[in-house]
């Protein structure tokens, strides 16, 4: 399968049409189009910048884990994992980034 024409599902990670709306290997509804808005230069340059502030996981729609972020940002314990996590998004290739992150 062409790279361009395929995209890989949100729970197993299997490789499918990236129009499929349900996979046909686990049978989960795929949530919109994985090559959507969320890209990972984008995150991986949040993650860098503001990333103790959890805006990179608000940007990937990890709500939860943007308002922990939130919270222990006095810490500055969310600003060391945002770096690594920032290192993270910008070395994975486009697949991995797309079948953990989104």
């Amino acid at each position: 399968m062409e790279n361009t024409t395929t995209k890989y599902c949100r729970d197993c990670g299997a490789e499918i049409n990236s129009r499929a709306e349900i996979c046909p290997k686990c049978g989960v509804r795929q949530m919109g189009n994985c090559n959507g808005n969320n890209n990972k230069l984008t995150a991986g340059l949040l993650a860098l910048l503001v990333g103790g502030f959890g805006v990179h996981h608000f940007y990937l729609k990890h709500i939860g884990r943007g308002f922990l972020y939130l919270l222990f940002c006095w810490t500055f314990i969310p600003a060391i994992a945002a770096l690594i996590e920032g290192i993270i998004y910008l070395t994975c290739s486009d697949e991995e980034f797309q079948r953990k992150y989104i």
